[in-house]
């Protein structure tokens, strides 16, 4: 069996590592699609973020139930449209089929991640979702990866990444992952960048 964004059964509960203190006083925003978002590409991450210290909140289009690929149920804490994305130290796009249709061209997301990355956040995303980062400008000369889609190549490309086909890339405050094998990875690679 082969972890792809398409489908690869998720073990655990989309509430484990909720919302909590941080203990190390850091905050990581993850935002996921209303419908179709790669649950262990939520759950993997969180679950690392929450077992170091990390404040975890998830943010969706919605406030009602979020429903994963493989049918994890998350009710996020925030919609996007709320969030202050410089409240927080990284900003983690999730990826999933519901990216292309919720994320990519959210326009409350695409400006959050601009102001966020200016300001010096960490901004990451993985499997479809650097697409996002991508039509936010922030890949332009920069090295990123994605999921092996023609379409989201297509766009990174368009935005003037360096598509470098890689399970995890960083460049500079930037992470990439190209899905959900690539999960842990990625959240050690974000993790580093905020120590």
């Amino acid at each position: 069996m082969s972890a792809t964004c398409e489908g690869v059964p998720v073990a655990g509960h989309p509430s484990e590592g909720r919302v909590g203190s941080a203990k190390n006083g850091k905050k990581i925003l993850m935002v996921i699609a209303q419908e179709g978002f790669r649950d262990e590409e939520l759950l993997v991450p969180q679950k690392e973020f929450t077992k170091n210290g990390f404040k975890v909140i998830i943010a969706s289009t919605s406030s009602e139930e979020a429903i994963g690929k493989l049918g994890a149920r998350v009710k996020p804490d925030i919609e996007i449209s709320k969030v202050n994305f410089l409240d927080y130290d990284a900003i983690a796009v999730v990826g999933g089929p519901g990216s292309r249709e919720y994320l990519w061209n959210n326009k409350i997301l695409l400006k959050g991640l601009v102001d966020a990355f200016a300001k010096g956040k960490v901004v990451s995303a993985i499997c479809i979702s650097p697409v996002v980062l991508a039509k936010a400008g922030v890949l332009k000369g920069r090295k990123a990866t994605v999921f092996p889609d023609a379409e989201a190549e297509r766009e990174l490309k368009k935005a003037g990444a360096i598509y470098t086909a890689k399970p995890v890339v960083v460049d500079g405050k930037i992470v990439t992952g190209d899905g959900p094998g690539a999960a842990s990875k990625f959240a050690q690679e974000i993790m580093k960048l905020l120590k």
